[in-house]
């Protein structure tokens, strides 16, 4: 621990990384002890039971009730599952026949690498993920998709998804999901959110309304590990339509899939993973011990605190925030044109007080922070800002 990074401390305030809730931790504790490999149902039957009932709650959050859906290790993974899904729904031949070569992707610049990565894996080359045009702070602008829609369609392309972020890794900031929606409805593209921080704002009154139009999406990223406080990893890949998420792959293994009583609690035939850890005791204990409204409230009040130190940064000399925060990540600037952001990021760090990253917005570095810690608090901003001022001015 001594060598370790350590989370529980209020000035981290570096990656989207959950601070675990303690709930988490001992689920964690007793999966390693009991080691369920739950895929296959007579395996590990409690830990298989918790998954279905909590991939069947956060459906029931998203408003498909008719859905389906996995826990998976980690985002990456999970988007990988969906562009698969998307790539079944429009090309069924593929698992068998391989890659047709006209299919391409719409994703905005600012899209996670996993969504690039899970494109080469398939084999379709990353060529094919073309960029969505975004504004100054990458946010997709929505007037100009029918344009790059039908420009793909002229050049004789077929639309495998149209992915989004809500939100955004960078700069945490929503891409619009009800105007990009009633885009690809009319043109039947498959849409899928890349939200595995932003989704939980779903379960707060105060922030829902970033997450609107989401029942019109066809797939979606959910992680537990970060705004629900869960440890790492636990993530939900959702399906709108239950038959294209069973339709995702086709193969065989007779000593693991075969006709038997159990066989429609099994998850090993509709997954990535073969063998699979216990995932959902971990989010199952920690809505037992804070419920739907104790998340909320974790939500609401990162999201509020991220505003307040907006306010804060844009009041004080020398640092400037290019957007107003939408969620708990904010980038910003210290004496720019001045300063190498990226030099004081480094400093600060070695500083050993205060851990932030950095990002880069259009291509310009910003610093960056996120606020994960219930016990961050405007103090600490404050702190860490003064830290910063003092590296900054010897540089």
């Amino acid at each position: 621990l001594k060598g370790s990074m350590h989370l529980h401390d209020p000035r981290y305030l570096g990656h989207q990384v959950a601070v675990p809730h303690m709930a988490s931790s001992m689920a964690e504790l007793i999966h390693g002890v009991a080691n369920q490999p739950m895929s296959i149902y007579e395996m590990g039957p409690m830990a298989n039971m918790i998954e279905h009932e909590v991939v069947d709650w956060m459906l029931d959050k998203v408003g498909w009730r008719q859905g389906g859906g996995v826990l998976t290790h980690g985002g990456s993974l999970a988007n990988l599952h969906c562009m698969l899904t998307a790539r079944a729904a429009i090309a069924k031949e593929a698992w068998q026949q391989g890659n047709p070569q006209d299919l391409v992707v719409l994703a905005p610049e600012a899209s996670h690498y996993s969504i690039a990565r899970a494109v080469g894996i398939m084999g379709l080359g990353q060529e094919q993920v073309i960029p969505l045009v975004t504004n100054g702070h990458e946010v997709v602008e929505t007037a100009l998709i029918e344009n790059q829609i039908r420009k793909v369609k002229s050049d004789g392309k077929r639309i495998m998804a149209l992915v989004i972020n809500t939100c955004a890794t960078t700069t945490g900031l929503y891409d619009p999901i009800q105007e990009v929606s009633e885009v690809t409805r009319a043109h039947d593209i498959w849409l899928h959110l890349d939200s595995p921080h932003g989704v939980t704002a779903i379960l707060s009154e105060k922030y829902r309304h970033l997450m609107q139009g989401i029942e019109h999406a066809d797939s979606l990223v959910w992680d537990a590990h970060k705004m629900m406080r869960t440890s790492t990893l636990c993530t939900a890949a959702l399906f709108k339509d239950k038959d294209n998420y069973h339709g995702t792959f086709a193969q065989k293994a007779s000593y693991l899939i075969h006709e038997k009583s159990t066989a429609a609690f099994d998850t090993i035939p509709f997954q990535i993973e073969c063998t699979k850890s216990g995932l959902g005791p971990k989010l199952f204990w920690v809505l037992a011990a804070e419920g739907e409204l104790g998340i909320a409230n974790f939500v609401e009040q990162t999201y509020d605190l991220t505003r307040q130190a907006y306010h804060y940064l844009n009041d004080r000399p020398g640092f400037h925030c290019p957007y107003p925060p939408e969620s708990n990540i904010l980038c910003f600037t210290y004496r720019d044109g001045h300063v190498d952001q990226l030099a004081l990021r480094e400093k600060v760090v070695a500083s050993g007080n205060y851990y932030i990253t950095s990002s880069e917005i259009k291509g310009k570095r910003h610093l960056r922070f996120v606020i994960m810690n219930e016990h961050s608090t405007l103090e600490t901003i404050k702190n860490m800002v003064q830290e910063i001022d003092r590296l900054g001015a010897a540089m």
